[in-house]
């Protein structure tokens, strides 16, 4: 077993060498250790006076003239665009507006209707396309927008483990809704694999990456991905209840139809024509006024990956650094049998969080908040840390560990 010591010397010589530790300095941050970052990010700090401006000046003293020169009107498509490399994505494929559920409900919706469509003869030809298959460990929330959506468009909907999935696809299957990490464990699925297997069924890929963008490369583009959904308050630390974004490959963005034709996805939303016309592009997948408070204040926070030319990969490496040397510090700690890692060991197999298995796991996270540690707590028994690497130090990390073995031995 390590002595404390040893591994805070060496938590404190990874931080000297870490090529992000600058980074830090841009978050509003105290003598908590903040491991939550995959359910909400921490506040950078210019944000807070870019967001006064917005009120007061845009608001307050342009008023209406700032839709225009402020900008406010093409707010989604410039802030998606500006989110695009960070999941692996030309620009003009991403739109922000809506909650992560809208997204999901939009981008189902349309990647049925797209195989349905197929189904009376277009690309892809076969039988009736009545099956959707959904990650069966998925966030809640999109189970329920899965169920609304099968209900909706005919489906039936089944839900499949994502190892399974391929074993599952049929000639039935129109689309398939999928978590690139799952919000439970932290197990990374294999986006590319999965996607390949989905196009081979003839069926669509959607994928939620509300716990992947910012923390880790996603490569929308690069394999061929057909949509995409997303939040952006956890890596991305756009504040609570910032925007979510929807991604639309670009060669699908003229048959996506989605289920709520808005006024701002009209081709003309100031002609105020009774019938609905789509827009061209990615701004199809807007709906209604956007929320423009929230909407800057995220734009506002995607400066830090800007003005410290942060790259996703150095993001990646550091994530993974830390997660294996929290898991280092929580074996050397922790006496044995206390809690089970239930995130996968392989690096290829792990997004950017650690989830301990614990008894009276609730109780031991509400001490350890206590102690300055702040994690969460999934039901039944899952102790949940998440790291996010543009604030989260190595001090942290090995903290975190002690903390939790001193709650534990309390």
């Amino acid at each position: 077993m390590s002595e404390p010591t040893s591994l805070a010397g060496e938590a404190e010589q990874l931080d000297a060498a870490d090529g992000l530790a600058a980074v830090r300095g841009r978050f509003v941050l105290d003598d908590v250790t903040y491991l939550d970052g995959n359910s909400l990010g921490a506040l950078p700090a210019h944000v807070p006076a870019r967001v006064a401006d917005v009120v007061r000046r845009q608001w307050g003293e342009l008023r209406i003239r700032s839709w225009e020169e402020s900008g406010w009107w093409t707010a989604p498509e410039r802030i998606g665009d500006r989110i695009a490399p960070l999941v692996g994505a030309a620009a003009g494929q991403v739109v922000v507006g809506d909650s992560t559920s809208v997204n999901v409900f939009k981008a189902l919706v349309a990647a049925v209707r797209m195989a349905q469509e197929d189904g009376r003869g277009g690309a892809r030809t076969g039988p009736v396309r009545d099956e959707i298959l959904i990650d069966a460990t998925t966030f809640p929330t999109d189970g329920y927008i899965a169920e609304s959506a099968a209900r909706m468009t005919g489906c039936a909907l089944r839900p499949v483990a994502p190892a399974e999935v391929p074993g599952a696809l049929g000639d039935r299957t129109a689309a398939v809704l999928l978590n690139h990490v799952d919000y439970r464990s932290g197990r990374l699925h294999d986006l590319p694999g999965l996607t390949a297997a989905v196009h081979a069924a003839g069926a669509y890929a959607v994928w939620d990456l509300c716990h992947s963008a910012g923390a880790l490369p996603v490569g929308l583009d690069e394999h061929g991905v057909d949509l995409a959904v997303g939040c952006t308050y956890k890596y991305l630390n756009g504040g609570p209840g910032s925007p979510a974004y929807l991604y639309v490959r670009r060669d699908l963005q003229p048959r996506f139809d989605s289920p709520l034709p808005g006024w701002n996805s009209h081709a003309e939303p100031f002609g105020m024509r009774p019938a609905y016309a789509p827009a061209s592009g990615a701004v199809r997948g807007r709906v209604g006024t956007p929320d423009i408070l929230s909407l800057l204040a995220l734009d506002a926070a995607l400066d830090v990956w800007d003005e410290d030319a942060v790259s996703v990969a150095a993001v990646r490496a550091k994530s993974l650094a830390l997660t294996d040397f929290f898991l280092r510090c929580v074996g050397a700690y922790v006496p044995d049998g206390r809690v089970e890692s239930v995130t996968p060991a392989a690096h290829a197999e792990r997004g950017s969080q650690v989830a301990l298995r614990c008894e009276d796991a609730g109780e031991v996270m509400k001490r350890l908040i206590e102690r300055g540690v702040v994690g969460d707590y999934r039901a039944p028994d899952v102790l949940r840390f998440g790291f996010t690497p543009l604030y989260v130090g190595f001090a942290d990390v090995e903290r975190a560990a002690r903390v939790l073995a001193r709650t534990l031995a309390g």
